[in-house]
């Protein structure tokens, strides 16, 4: 695992900025219009705007960093989002907004529906979209998180946690970074950590579970990574069925539509 090189003498603030990007499909077998509703319920109640809090909250203890403000919503008929503002040190009460409620927003919730969360110089957001359609028998569920933090703290020490807190058969990930600082001779510092890979900071055990592709544009910062599971465990994929109750040719049919569906996914674009 690489992490950051602390060696750097910079000059005054760290201005870069260092913007991760982390997008997971969950795919399941659905075949009734009624598995289908009922699956995405389930997800709903699985990744409530509550539990996306704590996974962004437990994101920005691991990086670090401090919460300022949250906010977050849950949607009719599905989905949810979090937002979170966030400070690399920690802030005085004297020195924060009184708009700002450091996450202590159990008050605020008796008086309104929705929050918003903010940190200073950084920010944490996640957003779910559960999908379905009624002439296709495989649903997914999408889930967008973006981390973008300013100063020495990374978010590319979370990666590990994110995948292992969602069921992820696709995963796309983008970081970039973007700005300059400068190191104490005045020399500017368009980077401050070595990077040739997003895979550099996931868990090898991870990464011999999934079909790997990098495109990296090295002279301009930006690294992207897509993930795909390799094995389907057919269980894993139904919804209120068991799979022994299929015959072994519907059984070899859904893992086929469910890998197609995949493929289509992590190619981004309609193959079949």
């Amino acid at each position: 695992m690489i992490g950051l090189n602390d060696k750097l003498k910079l000059y005054g603030f760290n201005n870069l900025t260092k913007t991760l990007s982390f997008n997971i499909y969950d795919v399941c077998y659905a075949k009734t219009e009624r598995e289908q509703k009922d699956y995405i319920n389930y997800i709903d109640e699985q990744y409530n705007s509550d539990r996306l809090t704590k996974i962004l909250c437990d994101v920005t203890e691991m990086i670090g960093a401090h919460v300022l403000n949250i906010s977050k919503q849950d949607y009719d008929p599905q989905g949810a989002s979090v937002n979170l503002l966030i400070s690399e040190r920690k802030v005085t009460e004297d020195m924060i907004d009184r708009s700002c409620n450091l996450g202590n927003f159990s008050s605020v919730l008796e008086k309104r529906e929705s929050l918003l969360g903010h940190l200073d110089k950084s920010h944490l957001t996640v957003h779910t979209y559960p999908e379905f359609h009624p002439d296709n028998e495989i649903t997914t569920f999408r889930v967008d998180i973006d981390v973008s933090t300013c100063g020495k703290i990374s978010p590319l020490n979370v990666l590990d946690y994110l995948i292992g807190s969602f069921d992820s058969d696709i995963i796309t990930i983008d970081y970039r970074v973007r700005g300059f600082t400068r190191e104490i001779t005045g020399k500017k510092c368009f980077i401050d950590h070595d990077i040739t890979s997003i895979q550099n900071y996931i868990d090898p055990k991870t990464l011999l579970k999934y079909d790997v592709m990098d495109v990296n544009v090295y002279q301009s910062n930006i690294f992207h990574t897509r993930m795909m599971i390799k094995d389907i465990v057919l269980q894993n994929y139904l919804f209120n069925i068991d799979a022994y109750e299929l015959s072994p040719k519907r059984r070899l049919e859904i893992v086929d539509s469910l890998r197609k569906e995949m493929i289509e996914i992590f190619s981004g674009m309609n193959i079949y």
